[in-house]
Order: structure tokens, then sequence, then C-alpha cells
């Protein structure tokens, strides 16, 4: 018996197997509103079909699809299968996936009934992405490797601006169009970040290392390091204007890039190896506010305001002349 011209029963029997880590009997037979002998009677078809149904004992004993290799094919219901194509079509525009994201789209709708080809195609066609220029490209293959080491707790090396690197990654965290791996590296005895785009190959070593907890939360950890990197250009604007209102107006707003003060002002921290991204904070901003800011920021801002202008500084004096 194929998947295709499986009862519908067993089908739904299948999905809710997919969907949730582990079900009693009496929950399978209430939810398909058979009885428990039924039940049984499925799981063993199931089994002779290569699903690797397992029997869990105890007081809560029941059933859960063991993983494998040979897993017969997912089954997705029509919002799942809509929800997995659009997440797909929203990764084609992912830096370092795009390529393989579109394959996997592809392999999806060609197995799609055509009910549901017809809505991917439909938001697919409804929906339009506004490219941000050519930026880094992560490796998929790499992301792959990273993915599996912080699962498996498997410390890897790389070179990293080419420094050789061995650390213990924890999580992958994507920002600004960027991949970061977040892990502990035993030689600094700290928590680093390292950009994707700028490693080596990574190299699993086959050393597994114990469990470790952040200082907090991963996706954090990475905002609060991006915004406090040492850059070029440093400066703090405190602005007259509520904290949720400048964060919206800001192309990029990471966490701790904008803190309030009190409800009607917020301070925006400015970081970055060029001046336009400042001085584009700032027109942003679209309120008054007092810069905090050293010489040479002052100085490349006002260089910046003469070229918006199309003003030309002043010739230097002739000498001897007033």
């Amino acid at each position: 018996m194929s998947v295709m011209n499986m009862p519908a029963r067993m089908l739904r029997l299948l999905s809710l197997l997919q969907g949730r880590r582990g079900w009693t009997g009496a929950e399978l037979a209430g939810r398909l509103g058979v009885t428990d002998r039924t039940v049984r009677r499925d799981i063993d078809r199931l089994r002779e079909l290569g699903y690797p149904v397992e029997g869990t004992t105890g007081t809560a004993g029941g059933y859960r699809l063991a993983s494998g290799r040979d897993l017969p094919p997912l089954l997705l219901d029509d919002d799942e299968a809509v929800a997995v194509a659009v997440g797909l079509r929203t990764a084609a525009g992912v830096d370092g996936i795009e390529d393989s994201a579109v394959r996997a789209l592809a392999k999806v709708e060609q197995v799609l009934p055509d009910r549901l080809r017809r809505r991917i195609r439909a938001v697919g066609a409804a929906i339009a992405r506004i490219p941000l220029g050519d930026g880094p490209v992560s490796d998929p293959a790499a992301l792959g490797v990273l993915a599996a080491a912080c699962r498996d707790r498997e410390v890897v090396r790389f070179a990293h601006r080419g420094v050789e690197r061995k650390v213990e990654p924890v999580k992958l965290v994507t920002a600004v169009r960027r991949w970061y791996l977040l892990a502990y590296d035993p030689a600094k005895r700290d928590w680093r970040t390292f950009r994707v785009d700028r490693m080596g190959t990574p190299t699993p070593t086959g050393h597994r290392f114990p469990a470790r907890r952040p200082p907090e939360e991963p996706a954090a950890f990475v905002a609060r390091a991006l915004t406090t990197a040492p850059c070029r250009y440093a400066a703090t604007a405190l602005v007259r204007a509520p904290a949720d209102v400048v964060a919206a107006r800001l192309v990029v707003a990471l966490p701790g890039k904008v803190v309030p003060v009190t409800a009607r002002t917020c301070r925006v921290h400015l970081r970055a190896n060029a001046i336009e991204p400042i001085a584009a904070d700032l027109l942003l901003i679209g309120a008054d506010y007092a810069l905090d800011a050293p010489d040479d920021v002052r100085a490349a801002l006002a260089a910046c305001a003469r070229r918006l202008t199309g003003t030309r500084p002043d010739p230097p004096a002739a000498p001897g002349s007033r």
C-alpha cells in the first residue's frame, strides 16, 4: 500500500503522529473517533509500510513516531503545506540560502495537489520583495555544518579573519541579512560571536562538549555584540521623542540601540565604520535631538552635510590676507 492509497483514517493517524512527540492510545482513539483496538490495528499497518512507530510503556504509555533515515514521506495538511511553501519563498531572499530555498520550493510544489499549488502560486504572485543590494553570502553547506554542531554539541574548528578558532557552537542567529554564530571559546574562556561569511570552512572535530547556558538569550547576546562592537565612529543622540516612535523610524533598530529615558525622550546609540549610516539615522529620527559626539564625528557629519547640499568648503585664505 502506498501513501497515496492509504485510507483517510490512516492518513489522519499518520498526520497526528508526525505532529506531536507522543500520544496515548486513548488520545488517538478520541481524535480519530475509533476504538483502541482499531488504533492498534492501524499502527500495525503503518509499521508494515515502514513507518517506525514505537510503543511507549508506563502509566501514560502510547505511541510515537521515531526518527530515521528511511522515514517515508512527510504528510502535511493544507495549511501546513502552504506555510512551508510561503516560508521557502521568504527564505529565497535570505543571505546564503537563496538557491537552496528555490530548489526546495520547486520540489515541494511538484508533489502538491493542484488546489494547493494554485493557492501557493497565488500567494507567490501577490508577494513582491525589494532587493537590498548584494551583500556578503554565507555558504549553505557551512550553515548546515554549524547547525548540526549546535544540535549535537560538537566542537568545530574554522579560520576566522585569518585566525584558527576551535569553539563550542550554541546557536546560529541571523541579523541584518547576515548570519552569526554564537559560541563559547574555551581558549578565551568567554562567549564570542562570529560572522559566518568571514569563516573558513567549518570542520566538526568529533569532540562533544557539555551543555552551556549563554549569559543571555542568544539573539539578545548577538544584538548587544553588534551594537557595542568597536567602530570608527560613535555618538549618542538624546532625542525629544518616545523610544518606540524613534525605533519605528529607523531602518535597523537592534535591541539596545534605542533606549527610553522618559516617556517622551530616548537615547539613540550610533555606531558605524562609515559616517553615512550615522548621518542617515540622524535624518530618520525626525525629531529634535542633542548630539554627544567627539570632534572627529562632528567634522565628518559636517562634511557629509556639505555633500548632501552640494556645498564646497571655502578655499584656504591666501598668505597675508585677512
